[in-house]
């Protein structure tokens, strides 16, 4: 299984486009799942899943899969189950300290990250605890189901950019900082604004004198 999971790490692009079209077929499938009922289709599609992911990548069904902003690397398979990034016992070499045979499933991961298109960017976003509650279900059948409910609020909405500008921003903000320091204004930028509107003030001030009429010289 271990050399399985390496594999699956050094071809996290495949696999990355491998899951992105199982996800719009699984969205594809929603009107079906529903009709059949979600809980008659979990049982079957978590068995499936246990199967296909527990060959490739190890997986131990935590139902919060985060393979796709991992690299391929479960986070899982970590002795200490750590979920956003490595702890301070990486030996040389990239190995972990508990298991020294075993590469740490985080440098794994930032590598397969790398190959990927967003990956870089996805695994910098910090993953909630692990809910043992979803352990054993289904996390490809959840994800699709969530995704074609988003699917449906943004037909019913009036205006459907305005949600997914709102959802694209919300993801930016788990990227990026909460606030960026505003850069100084330029001493030159600062200094035209002070002539320009010196000027505008004197042309103000100048205007009413110009526009008076001359007075005829006194007569003698």
């Amino acid at each position: 299984m271990y050399a399985v999971r390496l594999f699956a790490v050094r071809h996290s692009r495949f696999f990355e486009g491998l899951y992105q079209g199982l996800e719009k077929v699984m969205v594809a499938l929603d009107p079906v799942f529903a009709k059949i009922g979600y809980e008659r289709v979990e049982k079957p599609i978590a068995v499936t899943e246990r199967i296909v992911k527990g060959f490739l990548f190890d997986c131990k069904m935590c139902g919060q899969c985060v393979l796709s902003s991992t690299g391929m690397s479960c986070p899982m398979n970590c002795p200490k189950n750590l979920r956003n990034g490595p702890c301070g016992g990486v030996r040389p070499g990239g190995f972990c300290e508990v298991k020294p045979q075993m590469r740490c499933v985080w440098v794994e991961g930032w590598e397969g990250a790398t190959r990927m298109r967003d990956g870089a960017e996805r695994i910098r976003v910090v993953q909630p605890p692990v809910n043992r509650s979803l352990e054993g279900s289904s996390s490809w059948l959840r994800v699709s189901r969530e995704k074609a409910a988003e699917q449906r609020e943004e037909l019913r909405s009036a205006d459907p950019s305005k949600q997914i500008l709102a959802r694209a921003f919300a993801r930016a903000r788990k990227i990026e900082p909460s606030s960026a320091p505003l850069a100084k204004e330029p001493i030159a930028a600062l200094s035209e604004q002070a002539v320009a509107e010196t000027t505008s003030r004197f042309k103000i001030a100048r205007e009413p004198e110009a526009s008076q009429p001359a007075k005829p010289a006194a007569k003698e």
